[in-house]
């Protein structure tokens, strides 16, 4: 049972869409609304406004992590072992990729999914952070960085911690997250993908 609470809990959490919250804070038009019309703070910082950026970034990241730091500090002690763990790191991520607040129309999880990295292993956040980074500045591409990344976090999990159900939670958040950039990879392909930084036509203060 409280694992089951768990889960529905962290799936609640997944689905605030900090892209959507920021932008009417700031009072920006809908980021589902131009752009690549994804809920994210890549998305968002088209509008023009790097606060409201930072502001969509940090929320994404740190409902990932509250959810799964909680289950990982607290789990054991209402019986959550790592299947329960692996049950919440999945169900925060599909929160904010399908979010009931928000007729499940949400973001492709790049912040969330560092976030969940995060409250399970500092060490293997920080790993796939820095692999985001890199590829980032090196190309100037969200969406590159965001696939490399991706590819490489259930590699470092391996390393720190072998296999077990959490690893198996990684490699679907991250099988979850090609999957959501398949219009990405598309355009890198084809050269049509827009660089960091990028402003997009309509993404304008209301």
């Amino acid at each position: 049972m409280n694992t089951l609470i768990a889960t529905i809990a962290a799936y609640l959490i997944g689905s605030i869409s900090f892209a959507v919250v920021m932008s009417r804070v700031f009072g920006l038009s809908d980021p589902r609304t131009y752009g690549s019309k994804n809920p994210g703070a890549t998305n968002v910082l088209r509008s023009g406004s790097k606060k409201a950026a930072i502001a969509t970034l940090i929320g994404d990241g740190a409902k990932g992590w509250l959810a799964v730091f909680l289950a990982v500090q607290l789990g054991p002690d209402y019986g959550l072992d790592d299947a329960g763990i692996a049950l919440v790191a999945i169900a925060v991520f599909l929160g904010h990729l399908f979010p009931i607040f928000f007729r499940f129309v949400g973001g492709k999880g790049v912040a969330t999914a560092l976030g969940v990295l995060l409250g399970l292993n500092v060490w293997l956040g920080l790993a796939t952070l820095v692999t985001w980074l890199v590829v980032a500045y090196a190309f100037r591409y969200s969406s590159l960085a965001a696939l490399i990344a991706a590819v490489f976090a259930p590699f470092y999990y391996g390393l720190l911690f072998g296999v077990n159900e959490i690893l198996f939670a990684v490699i679907a958040m991250s099988s979850l997250l090609l999957w959501r950039h398949s219009t990405n990879i598309g355009n890198l392909i084809a050269g049509k993908e827009s660089r960091i930084g990028s402003k997009a036509a309509g993404a304008k203060k209301k």
